[in-house]
This record gives structure tokens, C-alpha cells and sequence, in this order.
């Protein structure tokens, strides 16, 4: 148990930290002025993320008859932001780069809200409570805050200070938080190896289930609003590869076994995720053939 303490106490929120700095360091003041320059893309993008995401959560966790902390934990996933994974297979899918940093930066800001709301809101449907303790929202919104926006602000402090640096060994900062992600999700994992065992089968499908839900719907709403395929990439690949170290973090502060839906969902997402990429990629370069030296168009 001391080692559970220690994992989230401090490993857990540290390794989340990495993570939200390596973002802020790919990050510009013009990534956030991009909502008003292009902002057909990023709404459809927002609604899905901060809308349809959460409420995926709630009706897979309800068809799959979930106990209540493992639907709670679904839905912490669902309502987590975009993750930096998403722009790096947005990249490789050769989908709209631009937009997808855009979604994950606004999406983290605005997690600081729309994480302890749908939190609230499923331990309530799910009648959680006796599970997970007496929750003080006050609490939650300011371990976000603190998990989020201050080692975001930071990355991007640094990025403005020592842009030279930042662009250097930008690959190199986004192969330590993967390792960073990668870590979190080995030690959620351990740490509830029992509960995840004994629900594996359960949580699986459910994970699974709001996956591909998630990107295929997203997906679809993207190209009924006539959005061009390489946004609507960059749109569904947001929704597929949520940040599952906030939500495991947030989780983990709460009850651990919050954090079992979004370790497993971590699993999946990025075999379902890359083989969408794979299949993009095609689709993608054959409607946008890459220009030598040509920056990712919006």
C-alpha cells in the first residue's frame, strides 16, 4: 500500500506534469488565436471532445452494466482532454496537425471545468458515493488546475524564453513523455491488478466499445459539417486518444479503481488509433500531396 501511496502522490501527478510540459513547449499564442482564424474546424472539434466524448461514456457504461467505480472511471476518461499522442498520430495519418495541437490545448484548459462536472455528474448516476468517498469538487478542480494548466503555462514559457532550444529538442521532449505516458499506465495497472482481472472482460468491451464509437462518430459529424478528410482526421483522432494520465491521476486521488477503464482504455487506443492512421495516411496524401518543406495547412 505504501507503494500505491507513493505512485499517486507523486509519481503519477510528476509524470502528467512531464507530459503537459511537453505540450506547452509545441505550443504558440497563435495555436489559441486559431479558434477565431479557423473556427469551424475547432468547434465541431470542441463539441465533440467536451460534449459527445462524455456522453459515449455514460451510455457504454450503462450498456455494458458497469459497477458504479469502474462507470465512473469510463466517463473520467471520456471527459479527459485530447493527449499529445493524438497530434503525433495526426502527423503520421498526415491529417491536420494544426488543429489537433489547437483541440488538445483548449481541451486541457477547459478540463480545469468539464473534468470535476462530469465527474460530479457520474458519480451521481451511478450512485457512486459509497465508493469513492466523500469527493470535494473544490478539490478536484484545483488538482486539474494545478496538474494542467500550470506545467502547461510553463512549457510554454519556456518555448517563448528558449524557442532555439525548444524546436532542438522538441522530438526528444515528446519521446520522454511517451515514455512518461507509458510508465502511468504500467504502474495504474499493477497497482489494481486484481480489480482489472476480475473485470477485465467488462472493462475491455466498454473501453473498446467507446473507442471506436467515439472516432467513428466524430468522424462522421466532421464530414457532415463538410469538413475536409484531413481535419476530420485530426477531429476523430482527438477523440480516440484521450489523455489517459489525467484521467488515471485524477482518478487515483479519488479511488484507484477509477483509474482501471482508462489504463485499459490506454491499451487500446493505440492499435485502434494507428490503424486508423495507417488507413488515413493514403487518403490523406493522395487528396494532399506533401510539398518539400511545406508546413501542415489548416
Amino acid at each position: 500500500m505504501q507503494d500505491n501511496s507513493a505512485i499517486i502522490e507523486i509519481l503519477l501527478p510528476l509524470a502528467l506534469a512531464v507530459i503537459m510540459v511537453s505540450l506547452g513547449l509545441s505550443l504558440t499564442p497563435a495555436d489559441f488565436r486559431r479558434i477565431f482564424v479557423v473556427p469551424k474546424g475547432v468547434s465541431i472539434g470542441l463539441a465533440n471532445l467536451l460534449l459527445i466524448s462524455p456522453l459515449l461514456a455514460f451510455l457504454v457504461a450503462d450498456l455494458y452494466g458497469l459497477a458504479p467505480a469502474l462507470a465512473v472511471g469510463l466517463v473520467l476518461l471520456g471527459a479527459s482532454p485530447g493527449g499529445t499522442t493524438a497530434n503525433l498520430l495526426t502527423h503520421l495519418a498526415r491529417g491536420d496537425v494544426a488543429l489537433s495541437v489547437t483541440m488538445t490545448a483548449l481541451s486541457s484548459i477547459a478540463a480545469v471545468a468539464t473534468v470535476p462536472f462530469y465527474l460530479d455528474l457520474a458519480i451521481d448516476r451511478f450512485d457512486a458515493q459509497g465508493v469513492t468517498g466523500d469527493v470535494s469538487m473544490l478539490g478536484v478542480v484545483a488538482r486539474v488546475f494545478l496538474i494542467t494548466i500550470v506545467p502547461l503555462a510553463i512549457g510554454m514559457a519556456i518555448r517563448g524564453r528558449k524557442t532555439d532550444w525548444v524546436i532542438r529538442n522538441e522530438e526528444k521532449v515528446k519521446r520522454i513523455a511517451i515514455v512518461a505516458f507509458v510508465l502511468v499506465v504500467i504502474a495504474a495497472v499493477a497497482s489494481e491488478w486484481d480489480l482489472l482481472r476480475d473485470n477485465f472482460a467488462d472493462v475491455a468491451l466498454a473501453a473498446l466499445t467507446l473507442n471506436v464509437l467515439a472516432m467513428s462518430l466524430s468522424f462522421t459529424i466532421a464530414r457532415l459539417a463538410k469538413l475536409e478528410n484531413r481535419q476530420a482526421t485530426a477531429i476523430a483522432m482527438e477523440l480516440g486518444v484521450h489523455n489517459g494520465t489525467l484521467a488515471i491521476t485524477v482518478g487515483a486521488t479519488i479511488a484507484t479503481a477509477l483509474t482501471v477503464p482508462a489504463a485499459v482504455y490506454s491499451a487500446f487506443m493505440f492499435i485502434t488509433a494507428g490503424l486508423f492512421a495507417r488507413f488515413m495516411y493514403q487518403r490523406n496524401v493522395a487528396a494532399h500531396p506533401p510539398a518539400t518543406g511545406a508546413p501542415a495547412a489548416s
